[in-house]
């Protein structure tokens, strides 16, 4: 199994790095997660609608390059379906069960994604109702897809 998480931007901080580092080390022996980042565009505060979105549409060029025709894509979204740690774990199974050998996890950038990448998901999924810095997400991403996996496997994980 192949994932990969698709996001914007870079991550500046040493310890959301540090953090995603020991996932990907965990996750290792369960899947290959590659983390492939595109450029965030600057957003100019009290920037206008039109300008935001051309911004997103932007990113979501970017975005699209690493979008393959064979992949699950699941998308990060605020209007996402919602599930517990056990449904993500049964939703993984279920790709792997259904041979989709490839499952691809968008997050976007600070104002979010643009509705072409929206358009792109298998599946739409939702962490909360907050909204949370991307860079953030990504460790809770992977930790979640840890999760899934040790839940998968039957194998202790703390609650």
């Amino acid at each position: 199994m192949r994932i990969t998480i698709l996001c914007v931007g870079k991550i500046k901080e040493k310890f959301y790095s540090q953090a995603i580092d020991e996932y990907r080390k965990r996750l290792n022996k369960y899947c290959q997660l590659e983390i492939i980042e595109v450029p965030d565009e600057k957003t100019p505060e009290n920037a206008s609608e039109n300008f935001n979105e051309k911004i997103k549409e932007k990113e979501a060029n970017a975005l699209m390059k690493y979008i393959k025709a064979e992949s699950y894509v699941i998308t990060l979204e605020i209007k996402g379906k919602m599930l517990d740690s056990v449904e993500l774990a049964n939703h993984i199974e279920e790709c792997m069960v259904n041979g989709k050998s490839h499952l691809i996890f968008i997050i976007g950038g600070s104002l979010g994604l643009h509705s072409m990448i929206s358009e792109k998901a298998d599946y739409r999924l939702s962490f909360s109702k907050m909204t949370f810095p991307h860079q953030l997400m990504r460790v809770i991403l992977a930790e979640q897809i840890y999760r899934s996996f040790r839940i998968m496997n039957k194998e202790p994980y703390h609650k």
